[in-house]
């Protein structure tokens, strides 16, 4: 099979050079190996039981094997980490350790930062622009920087092919899969995390039922700020003997560390000049497409308006897995312009946007997700807020939608189908 070039790879072609190690982090099946296969001379995989003994045995084959070098699954033997780095101090020249990682080491386990030696990258799954259903007319680099004048193009992807999007999931080995054969793929990845990932990385899962409704509750909390009590409730409706805060806690950190939850926090911005802004993140999995599985959802019932939702207040289940998908493809194009990424909401709830994307010079991009083809005064009041506060330092307010045609509003707001964003 080829391989489909990546959003990173540009990155990677540009820093790799230049950066003596650099640890690409994600969850399983993102594509890290595929990626960084394509710029080593050697691969050393310590999920294979002869190389990671060999490199337990000696630290120092990481150093003796010829360069570029990838170490695959680095953190099941840690102290190649401090290997890499003392190496990097000693000769510090570019283009010589690539280190992917599909979890954080275990609790107790101490390393170094590496900060000054080893540069951390995420990947995610493929991005809309990745997976090339449609070629993109507006650049969210340009939107940061201010160059973007012309907010145009027409999509031919209707809010059908976004749930097919949904559904087949941004993981390179999963989407192309039949239907039924992509289903018992995802089911199958959710196993393999309750029974094996987790126990592996140092949570014992006593109870892989409970832990696998709490995934289903926090799936069903996609695009929400719902409290960890409101989710666990959900997990847990007419059970007597619910789990401690202590262990549902160890559930959301474990997979935070394996990156199967990812996130979004919340924005506060640089020299504050908001106030009372909520410190909540939204919740979202590596991938909407796990969600679905986990709520057991198809394409039908998304587009009929079924599923269960931990939180009434974030709309439809379809709106909230489309905005997931959003937020994941607007992070990978973020990373390439190196921008932050979060969301804002007053604690009042007044205000709030769904996406606001910061670059290096304070630069914003604000972003409303819409699950509908048309966009109204209403849609825009909250963008339009955010200017009146931040003046210039808001380089673009943009809307989200399942329509056909990117457009300019009169009073400056774009309008931008989502297959038309690219990074």
């Amino acid at each position: 099979m080829s391989y489909r070039r990546r959003i990173i790879d540009d990155v990677l072609d540009e820093v790799f050079p230049h950066l003596s190690a650099i640890a690409l982090e994600g969850a399983k099946g993102v594509g890290k190996t595929a990626t960084g296969t394509q710029r080593v001379e050697t691969v050393l995989s310590l999920n294979k039981t002869s190389q990671r003994e060999s490199v337990m045995a000696d630290h120092d084959r990481v150093t003796e094997v010829p360069e570029p070098v990838l170490i695959d699954e680095w953190q099941l033997v840690p102290e190649v980490w401090e290997r890499v780095r003392t190496a990097v101090d000693n000769d510090p020249r570019g283009g010589r350790f690539l280190l992917a990682g599909s979890a954080e080491v275990a609790p107790g386990v101490r390393i170094h930062s590496g900060a000054g030696r080893i540069v951390s990258m995420t990947m995610r799954p493929l991005s809309l622009y990745e997976r090339e259903i449609c070629a993109p007319t507006v650049s969210l680099a340009k939107l940061l920087r201010g160059q973007e004048p012309d907010i145009k193009g027409h999509s031919s992807v209707r809010l059908t092919q976004y749930a097919d999007e949904i559904l087949k999931s941004g993981f390179p080995g999963i989407r192309a899969l039949p239907e039924r054969a992509r289903r018992l793929q995802l089911d199958s990845y959710v196993s393999r995390i309750v029974e094996k990932e987790l126990p592996e990385n140092g949570l014992a899962v006593k109870r892989p039922e409970t832990l696998r409704a709490w995934m289903a509750a926090y799936g069903a909390a996609t695009s929400s700020d719902a409290n960890y009590t409101e989710i666990l409730n959900a997990a847990t409706a007419g059970e007597p003997d619910k789990p401690s805060r202590t262990t549902v806690n160890s559930y959301r950190d474990h997979l935070k560390r394996l990156f199967v939850l990812d996130p979004l926090p919340a924005w506060i911005p640089t020299f504050n000049p908001l106030k009372r802004l909520t410190k909540t993140p939204k919740h979202h999995l590596v991938d909407p497409a796990i969600a679905a599985r986990l709520v057991g959802i198809g394409k039908d019932g998304l587009l009929n308006g079924q599923g269960r939702r931990t939180s009434a207040s974030t709309g439809t289940w379809l709106g909230s897995l489309f905005e997931s998908l959003v937020t994941q493809s607007v992070r990978v194009y973020a990373g390439a312009a190196d921008a932050y990424v979060g969301h804002l909401r007053t604690r009042d709830t007044q205000r709030e946007i769904d996406l606001v994307v910061e670059g290096e010079d304070r630069r914003v991009v604000a972003i409303e997700v819409k699950l509908a083809a048309t966009v109204g005064d209403k849609d825009v009041r909250h963008l339009n807020w955010l200017k009146d506060q931040i003046g210039d330092r808001l380089a673009g307010r943009v809307v989200i939608t399942t329509g056909e045609e990117a457009y300019l509003r009169r009073d400056g707001v774009a309008v931008i189908p989502f297959s038309l964003l690219g990074p």
